[in-house]
């Protein structure tokens, strides 16, 4: 799951939280991404971060794996923060396109290829067209399957028919997978064979997406498209309307009726107004 980052109000890692969503993560078998477009990734400190890889390390207790999103423009400094997180026990690192450039395919080829070759770690590609504006070409996610360091693809872009020919392709690449980063199209990737899903909503209703994926795996097409429109209809709470940002700090003031985390959010983001706070309440008290 793509977890948010719980921060107190002056915008430190708010460790008990972390914990407590750890906790609720491992009950329910699903492993989280770390400081990944739902976790502000952008906006963390360089020291905040790895207090959260290393923390939610320790409350995981290798009940689950941890995944870590790495993100910048500075690759010198990139590799520092992966081998911070590697140490500090992350078990695959996530990474994002550098963005402040437009980047060629053999560009992007160069990029993943240093970067598996320098850290620790396994390493994933993550592509999420909304926030880079660059879609990573399946030609060169096919050339890049085949280093030995990079495991798989999280890809978040809204594409079946390139989810389709992702899919098609990783499923003949056992050592390489498919995460599907679109959760309104969950169920219908794990039908077709996608490895894993990584919806915003499984931080307040992750057992939902763990019935979801189980149902694809018996092979029970209908109730996963029934636990697709569920899930839909409660992600519609802190999505409908809104922008990516605000619907973060939506989503947080849904897990605070969870006890989970405060709705505080990093700079540039901010929480929402109390009027839409108390909406959003309300909204999860009829469910």
């Amino acid at each position: 799951m793509p977890m948010v980052t719980p921060v107190t109000e002056q915008g430190r890692v708010d460790v008990p939280a972390v914990e407590r969503i750890i906790g609720m993560f491992a009950q329910n078998g699903v492993a989280p991404l770390l400081l990944g477009t739902t976790g502000e990734g952008n906006s963390v400190a360089k020291d905040e971060a790895v207090a959260l890889v290393s923390s939610a390390v320790r409350a995981a207790n290798h009940r689950i794996l941890i995944y870590a999103g790495l993100t910048g423009n500075c690759f010198s400094e990139q590799l520092v923060q992966a081998e911070a997180y590697h140490q500090a026990g992350a078990d695959v690192i996530v990474a994002t396109l550098p963005t402040y450039y437009a980047l060629t395919p053999q560009q992007m080829l160069n990029y993943y290829t240093m970067l598996a070759d320098s850290i620790t770690g396994p390493l994933m590609l993550y592509n999420i067209l909304a926030t880079t504006h660059m879609s990573i070409p399946l030609d060169v996610v096919r050339q890049l399957a085949d280093h030995p360091n990079i495991v798989g693809l999280k890809d978040s872009e809204r594409n079946i028919e390139r989810m389709t020919e992702c899919i098609a392709f990783t499923k003949e690449r056992p050592d390489f997978s498919f995460f599907c980063g679109c959760a309104a199209l969950s169920a219908e990737t794990l039908l077709m064979g996608a490895d894993g899903i990584v919806p915003s909503g499984g931080n307040f209703i992750p057992g939902m997406y763990q019935q979801l994926y189980q149902a694809t795996i018996d092979g029970d097409k209908d109730e996963a498209f029934r636990l697709q429109k569920a899930t839909a209809d409660v992600c519609e709470i802190y999505q409908k309307g809104r922008t990516l940002g605000d619907s973060l700090a939506a989503l947080k003031v849904m897990m605070q009726t969870k006890q989970l985390c405060d709705p505080w959010m990093l700079m540039p983001l901010n929480r929402l107004p109390e009027s839409e706070e108390n909406e959003i309440i309300l909204q999860v008290s009829k469910i």
